[in-house]
């Protein structure tokens, strides 16, 4: 029989023989390729006898790269796409990491009004910058095709959190790929109870532990990237639970590697920018290079006077370079300045033993502080450091206001439904002297603001009775702008009174190293810079910011722009920040010591009030009309704990003073009597209805309800069977009140037999018995 190929079908066809040409290039039979293949896996086994399961080949077969961690039921499937070009002009590494939490994968329906996945939560935004501040230092230098890494949560358990297995996925689906990437690097999470280390610990562990880090690697025991937060942890602690999570690492970057020699494929050549002619090179250095000294070694200049000296050394450079080599791109004369420029600054560290602003190695910038801004703010603070200003402010309202967590994210976060500290940072476009739109949080800001806010969360008290929001404006940047918010915030919250356990401070350290022949393994010298500028973060190869109280760290990051820095660099660079530390917390203590003791005006008031349960009807009002009413004219809030209290909150003692004024006049009445149980009373009838009559024994008392049951020994549909009238008296028996209701238990049956003693009336007077 004949086969007749329309022209629909040969493209059909045509596009399946062009995937399968791009999953097994060159004929090579890879992970990639066949779907009948059994797919490659192996376990990684811990010290502590946990286990990590890679696998590929199975899912996703089309990415250049796939891979599934498993630890536990929780499984994450990351692919690495990368398209085959790069684009025109790209002068960065356009790495996009996409992370995101599925509710799907722990078996949840989302909350909100579309019942799906939103946009991309705080949580999952720092989960992607810790992905790629672990892979980006080890893609070549000169790599500018763009390169999309997507982690997917297959399954999630309440065990082991996605995160750490997001990056090891990462790490082997870009070793198993065809794109250029020095790897692979492997990544665990260490935790520290009782001074044991524990690797990749649950989330139940977790609670208990002092310590939550996470340290990624690569070979030879070199450190990528470090984030962690802390309760005050010793330096020595810290130090060997980095030196143990670095070689409970080479256990992974071991499988990662037998499998990548037996299923990786063939890395693609990376498009080096065309070879500059070396005349080129000497044009440019020979006319910039003692101008850029001079420049870097001018301590007088500031952030803006160096940068527009360097912008017009760049201008004229190009300028005259240009007319020399008029073949020669512009943008290619700027890149070649740019390049020896780096090279000069990095030359003039190792020559002079200063730094461009004159400071040494190990000295911190002019510290000033100030707390106590203005008179209306709870706290404020204004911490500045060389030319990084911070403003910060505290506000504290009542329990209520504290951010409610979703189930996802309280699952993320150890079982936390509430947040009652937030810290808050802002970068507006002015700290850098530029012209730009304020809008949403940027990345940027979310990490800063979360790495602020681990540092000073540990210094807070549990038991706190307020929601604490700590706001951290950034008012002129030059380096290290998130530390700044870490000593700016713990003055402002001592100055706001919040009983912090200890001051806190960050610092933020840099490296620059110089290699044998440019050979990023072989570390010839190096030098460790204490408060860097942010000319050093950009020309330099780390940004660690460590941050901590006097005792020990609370928060640490480590960004690197090299491929790993020897145990030893990462242990002095701990050593430099804790020398820093305290010499930032003695200069702090001279604006503010401890915690504020002597209230001030605009300080909110919370106290607890005993209402027996009879009378929470008379406190909350009709519908809640009293409550309303007490907020609406002082702002008191009043919230319910129990059936007997209430939490007050108020925004200042004199709201909290005519609150308690209205709380009284709603609840005040004459003196309660004394009734005994089992007592016998004339109680006034006020009231007929279907189910009973409504009684009081005093003047003053609310009416209760005597039951149809309770009125006589026979059975009565309506009160009217037995003549009782509005007005009449008759005599009831008392046996306490209902514990869960509070109301008053009568009884007229029980009288219907012989005396039983005499009754006593409460009518005339509310303190008197009679007969």
């Amino acid at each position: 029989m004949a086969m007749i190929f329309t022209r629909k079908s040969l493209k059909l066809l045509n596009y399946r023989l062009k995937c399968l040409s791009l999953s097994c290039p060159s004929g090579r039979r890879g992970i990639q390729s066949s779907s009948n293949a059994e797919a490659p896996s192996v376990e990684v086994n811990f010290s502590n006898g946990r286990n990590m399961t890679f696998s590929s080949g199975r899912l996703a077969r089309f990415a250049n790269g796939t891979a599934v961690c498993q630890m536990g039921d929780t499984a994450v499937m990351v692919t690495a796409v990368a398209k085959t070009k790069p684009n025109p002009g790209q002068g960065f590494m356009p790495l996009v990491v996409d992370y995101r939490l599925k509710n799907a994968a722990s078996g949840r329906i989302p909350m909100n009004f579309m019942r799906r996945e939103l946009g991309p939560s705080e949580k999952e935004i720092l989960s992607a910058r810790l992905i790629d501040r672990s892979l980006r230092p080890l893609f070549h230098k000169d790599y500018r095709t763009e390169t999309q890494l997507v982690c997917n949560m297959l399954a999630m358990d309440a065990v082991h959190s996605p995160d750490v297995l997001a990056i090891n996925a990462a790490s082997m689906a870009l070793s198993l790929s065809d794109i250029p990437w020095n790897g692979p690097i492997g990544a665990v999470r260490v935790g520290l109870c009782d001074g044991e280390v524990l690797i990749n610990p649950t989330r139940r562990e977790l609670q208990s532990s002092q310590l939550d880090l996470v340290v990624s690697a690569t070979k030879q025991n070199l450190v990528v990237m470090l984030e962690g937060k802390g309760n005050v942890v010793l330096q020595q602690d810290l130090l060997k639970a980095i030196k143990q999570g670095t070689r409970e690492a080479q256990f992974i970057i071991h499988e990662i590697e037998r499998l990548q020699k037996a299923y990786g494929r063939q890395k693609r050549e990376v498009e080096v920018t065309a070879d500059v002619d070396p005349e080129l090179g000497k044009a440019v250095r020979s006319m910039c290079e003692m101008r850029l000294r001079e420049i870097f070694q001018d301590s007088t200049h500031d952030k803006i006077s160096r940068d527009n000296a360097v912008n017009e050394v760049r201008s004229n450079v190009i300028d005259k370079v240009w007319s020399s080599f008029p073949d020669t791109e512009p943008s290619l004369i700027a890149e070649q300045f740019n390049q020896t420029s780096r090279a000069i600054f990095r030359e003039l560290i190792f020559e002079r033993g200063l730094r461009c602003d004159g400071r040494d190695y190990d000295q911190l910038r002019n510290i000033s502080c100030q707390v106590d801004m203005y008179k209306p703010l709870h706290g404020s603070a204004l911490f500045q450091r060389g030319q990084t200003q911070v403003f910060c402010t505290v506000s504290l309202d009542s329990q209520e206001s504290a951010m409610k967590l979703d189930s996802l994210a309280a699952l993320e976060s150890g079982g936390l439904k509430a947040k009652n500290f937030m810290l808050h940072y802002e970068f507006p476009p002015y700290a850098t002297g530029e012209v730009g739109r304020i809008g949403p949080v940027g990345r940027r800001e979310l990490g800063h603001g979360a790495l602020a806010e681990r540092s000073l969360l540990p210094t807070l008290p549990n038991d706190y009775p307020f929601t604490v929001r700590l706001t951290s404006e950034v008012l002129e940047s030059n380096g290290s702008s998130s530390m700044a918010s870490v000593c700016g915030g713990s003055l402002a919250l001592m100055d706001a009174g919040v009983p912090v356990s200890a001051p806190a401070a960050g610092v933020a350290i840099g490296l620059v190293t110089k290699y044998e022949n440019d050979d990023t393994k072989h570390l010839q010298d190096y030098r460790i810079l204490t408060d860097i500028l942010g000319i050093e973060d950009y020309m330099g190869d780390m940004d660690m910011k460590v941050a901590g109280t006097r005792k020990g760290f609370t928060a640490i990051q480590a960004d690197l722009k090299i491929p790993g820095i020897p145990l030893k660099v990462v242990m002095e660079s701990l050593q430099k920040a804790t020398d820093a530390k305290s010499k930032i917390l003695d200069i702090m203590s001279e604006a503010i010591r401890e915690p504020r003791k002597y209230p001030k005006d605009s300080w909110p008031v919370s106290e607890t009030l005993t209402v027996e349960p009879q009378q929470r009807a008379q406190l909350i009002g009709p519908s809640g009309l009293h409550m309303k009413r007490i907020y609406l004219e002082t702002g008191t809030s009043l919230t319910a704990v129990d059936e007997t209290h209430f939490n007050v909150f108020a925004p200042s003692q004199a709201a909290m003073d005519e609150a308690k004024e209205l709380i009284e006049g709603y609840m005040v009445k004459e003196r309660v009597p004394d009734l005994e149980f089992g007592g016998i009373y004339t109680a006034k009838i006020t009231e007929l209805r279907d189910t009973g009559v409504m009684v009081i024994l005093y003047p003053s008392m609310p009416p209760a309800l005597l039951h149809n049951s309770q009125l006589d020994q026979r059975k009565i549909a309506h009160p009217s069977a037995l003549n009782l009238e509005v007005g009449q008296e008759i005599q009831v028996k008392y046996f306490g009140r209902d514990p869960v209701s509070g109301f008053m238990r009568l009884s007229r049956k029980v009288l219907q037999g012989p005396a039983l003693g005499i009754p006593r009336s409460l009518n005339k007077s509310a303190g008197e018995s009679g007969t």
